[in-house]
Parts: structure tokens; C-alpha cells; sequence
């Protein structure tokens, strides 16, 4: 099992556990994170993005010139963003911990 520790927009800490393979997109959600994904995993919007910690940034696969294209169009990007439907969890990254950003929208929530 993969850990990963999500910081909410309000800075509470939820750890979730999942099989290495696992998108990290699929894993926030069964979490009760508020992540859209409303591309389902298609690259086609940024629903989905997440702000990596400092740390674990660079253990991750480097972003396609397709999600970097995504990326500009989220709102509040930091310089460790990335899409979680693009991260596929490996025992590499046992523990690695992201942030929810604040002007994430949940449209299925209201």
C-alpha cells in the first residue's frame, strides 16, 4: 500500500491509502477531497490539479507538454502543480503529500 497525506484548502490533514498504480486523482476523491477530475482522466481540463509538497516534486514522472498546456488554464498554480489524473502512485512515493488548493470547485458538490 501507498500513503498520501492531503492538506485540505483549510490546512486539515486526511492520509488515504491505495495500491501502487492508482492515480492520484481516484485515491483524493475516495478520500472525500474536492477534486472535479471533470475530464475523467483525459488531460482535457484542470479539475483535477493538485500542489505537490516541495519534497516529493522532483521524485515525480516530469509533466507532458499536454499537462503543462492544462496547467495554464488552473486557477492558483504554484510552481510544484500538477494534474492528479497524470500521477500514477508508485511505493516511490509512499507518503507523498499535496495540497488541495482553495479555489478548488467541486461542481457535483452544489
Amino acid at each position: 500500500m501507498v500513503s498520501v497525506v492531503f492538506v485540505t484548502a483549510e490546512g486539515a490533514r486526511v492520509t488515504a491509502h491505495a495500491q501502487p498504480g492508482a492515480r492520484l486523482l481516484e485515491v483524493a476523491q475516495n478520500a472525500g477531497m474536492s477534486l472535479e477530475g471533470t475530464c475523467e482522466g483525459q488531460m482535457a481540463c484542470s479539475t483535477c490539479h493538485v500542489i505537490v509538497a516541495p519534497g516529493w516534486f522532483d521524485r515525480l514522472r516530469p509533466a507532458s507538454n499536454e499537462e503543462e498546456d492544462m496547467l495554464d488554464l488552473a486557477a492558483g498554480v504554484a510552481r510544484t502543480s500538477r494534474l492528479s489524473c497524470q500521477i500514477a502512485l508508485t511505493e516511490a512515493l509512499d507518503g507523498i503529500e499535496v495540497r488541495i488548493p482553495g479555489i478548488s470547485r467541486d461542481m457535483q458538490i452544489g
